[in-house]
């Protein structure tokens, strides 16, 4: 039989017809040489996963999972692109957003301006035409105008546009411009005979003495306290009431610099953003969450830890346990300040929150009082956490700090410091012998200026009438003297020569009383005080003289170092703790202070400092404590060693950290 012999093109056909199940068994498969044989090389993996669902669903349910997980995770974290989520990152509305945030700036704008209502009033409808461009786009689309109409419409789109961004334009330099003018009391302009000069601040003379800035600060932590261990990779929220240069933001804010300089993560919550703190935090590199409400509460809930910095911060506390039930055990509430009105303010949630932290033992025992009688029980009992020097102030002062190097050691700090002193004082234009008193706080009743002044005004009135009494008996002594010597006709000539050289002499040795008060445009300021005190300058002939200002500023060392008493006179109840206190003590001041609140525990009357009565009775104490001073610069240079051996000793950010251990052990989370 003779063999068959198929084309290629013949045994396609062939294959077809002899494949499936009609195929008799024992029949020999062709195979086409073009068609690879199934079952050999990577072609039957692939059939097997094409023809496999199962494979197919498990990718989509995977990449949904992603997909969903990614969307919610930059949901919660971005709010400003919740927007753009939601339209899937499209440009067409984007201008619209723009008239959103417009809005809401246009409400700080409408308390600052009437031209900038207007402005606003007038592109408001323009917003209005760009909402209505955006209808006539969309259906454009659908009933296909004409291209005449298209072109019409871009055009109204780019000038829309271009009025959004001069909107924005001169809506940021109003805001600047507002932002200028809170930074100085306009009641305080910088030259004005009436009360006296505004000099500094004088950060740049500083770091051109020093040869060192705080910009150029690295970490401090200490890196085998427990602090440092306890925090590492966690998450704190910390709660600021406001941005103020006083001292629970500054101590919140060092707080918070510590914390990351240790490895945490740290979100800051600003419930009301005045002061001057916003820069500072940006540096140190605090990230402030962009809101005080929805995403507030959202970042808290995911933190180790949320510590508010002042009894002010009720408000936001109670809103977020309403939202979040059991956000009480979260929260560490370290109480700032000591008067009734911020418990009354502060008890509707004290017996919520985890813990209390207090700054001083009066403090501590004054709200335990209260809580008593208004039948209050706390969940757990309170821990004093005092406040302390930082680094950077005692880096200058010549205290052993992190921020030492062998290039500046603290033997070196001290010589710089000493020459920062003799350069600030030279700025303020006040010799050596004089001597200068310092008292930086804000400008408001509790904290006692104007008493300060008329206690100054006291002490210069007797310096002045005890100065006259000692030259008029030195004259008379020195002419009784000189007419029983010489009783020859020129001994009167005589006579005028030595008195002149007798006045010269007195001058020569006389030491002026200097005063120096900050801190002109604080928010913290009350207006109605700082011209209280003015009207007194002014009817107090030349008080003024004595009298200097310098603004609210964080650089305060070369302040320290130029002063040589400090005087804290808060009123009331007294300073809560008086954060000031220790940093003029680290710097060697003889601290004057009243008998009264936190300043009691730390000043101890005539081994660290002197004591006076409050209000107007203790006038005279603090005038007589501030005369005995000036007669006496060894018993001044005393009081100031020994209250920076008491620093050195108890006030040293290691002692606050080591105390606010016992808070993280007892208040954070596993």
């Amino acid at each position: 039989m003779e063999e068959i012999r198929l084309s290629p093109l013949r045994q396609t056909s062939v294959k077809s017809s002899l494949s499936g199940r009609s195929t008799p068994r024992g029949t020999p498969r062709v195979y086409s040489g073009r068609t690879p044989r199934r079952g050999h090389g990577g072609g039957g993996a692939f059939q097997w996963f094409r023809s496999s669902r199962l494979v197919y669903w498990l990718l989509l349910i995977t990449l949904w999972t992603y997909l969903g997980f990614y969307v919610q995770s930059r949901w919660a974290h971005d709010n400003e692109s919740k927007v753009e989520f939601l339209r899937f990152g499209g440009r067409p509305r984007k201008d619209e957003l723009y008239m959103e945030k417009i809005k809401g700036l246009d409400v700080v704008a409408n308390e600052n301006s009437e031209a900038l209502v207007n402005i606003t009033g007038k592109d408001d409808a323009g917003s209005n035409k760009r909402m209505d461009v955006s209808l006539i786009k969309k259906d454009d689309g659908v009933s296909r105008r004409s291209l005449s109409s298209k072109q019409k419409t871009r055009k109204t789109v780019r000038t829309s546009r271009s009025k959004i961004r001069v909107k924005q334009k001169v809506i940021k330099e109003v805001l600047e411009t507002k932002d200028l003018d809170d930074e100085q009391d306009p009641q305080l302009p910088l030259t004005n005979a009436t009360y006296g000069k505004l000099l500094g601040p004088f950060g740049s003379l500083e770091d051109k003495v020093l040869e060192w800035s705080p910009h150029r600060r690295s970490g401090t932590c200490d890196r085998k306290s427990d602090f440092k261990r306890l925090v590492w990779s966690r998450r704190f929220v910390l709660l600021f009431h406001e941005l103020s240069m006083t001292g629970a933001p500054i101590s919140m804010m060092e707080l918070a610099s510590e914390l990351l300089s240790c490895g945490a993560t740290v979100s800051a919550v600003v419930l009301s953003r005045r002061g001057g703190l916003m820069q500072e935090l940006s540096r140190r590199r605090i990230k402030v969450v962009e809101d005080k409400g929805e995403l507030s509460f959202k970042t808290a809930m995911k933190a180790d830890l949320i510590i508010a910095g002042s009894a002010v911060c009720t408000s936001w506390i109670d809103q977020y346990m309403n939202h979040h039930p059991a956000g009480g055990s979260q929260i560490a509430w370290w109480i700032m300040e000591n008067r009734r009105e911020y418990f009354d303010r502060a008890k509707p949630v004290l017996d919520r929150v985890k813990m209390l932290i207090f700054l001083s033992e009066s403090q501590s025992r004054q709200w335990l009082t209260w809580c008593e009688e208004e039948h209050i029980k706390l969940r757990s009992q309170p821990v004093i956490v005092p406040l302390s020097v930082n680094d950077e102030l005692a880096f200058v002062a010549g205290i052993p700090s992190s921020l030492n190097t062998p290039t500046l050691s603290p033997e070196k700090m001290r010589v710089k410091r000493q020459i920062l002193r003799e350069s600030v004082r030279t700025e303020l234009g006040i010799t050596d012998s004089d001597m200068l008193v310092m008292s930086l706080s804000s400008i408001n009743p509790t904290k006692g200026q104007l008493l300060l002044l008329e206690s100054i005004a006291l002490a210069l009135s007797e310096r002045g009438q005890e100065s006259q009494r000692n030259h008029k008996g030195i004259i008379r002594k020195e002419k009784v003297s000189l007419s029983s010597k010489h009783r020859l006709r020129g001994s009167s000539r005589q006579m005028k020569s030595v008195s002149l050289t007798l006045d010269n002499g007195l001058r020569r040795e006389k030491q002026e009383l200097k005063v120096l008060l900050g801190s002109v445009g604080s928010k913290s300021n009350k207006v109605g005080y700082v011209k209280e005190m003015l009207s007194f300058l002014s009817n107090s002939g030349n008080l003024s003289k004595s009298v200097m200002w310098t603004p609210a500023t964080t650089r305060v060392a070369s302040l320290y170092s130029a002063a040589d008493v400090y005087v804290t006179n808060s009123q009331g109840v007294g300073e809560t703790f008086g954060r000031v206190t220790i940093e003029a003590m680290a710097y060697g001041l003889a601290v004057v202070g009243t008998d009264a609140g936190g300043t009691k525990e730390m000043v101890q009357h005539n081994m660290t400092g002197l004591l006076h009565s409050m209000g107007r009775s203790g006038n005279k104490e603090l005038a007589h404590n501030l005369l005995y001073l000036l007669r006496n610069q060894d018993e001044r240079l005393r009081l100031g060693s020994e209250g920076r051996k008491m620093v050195e000793k108890m006030y040293m950010k290691q002692h606050m950290y080591k105390r606010f251990v016992d808070v993280l052990v007892k208040c954070m989370r596993p």
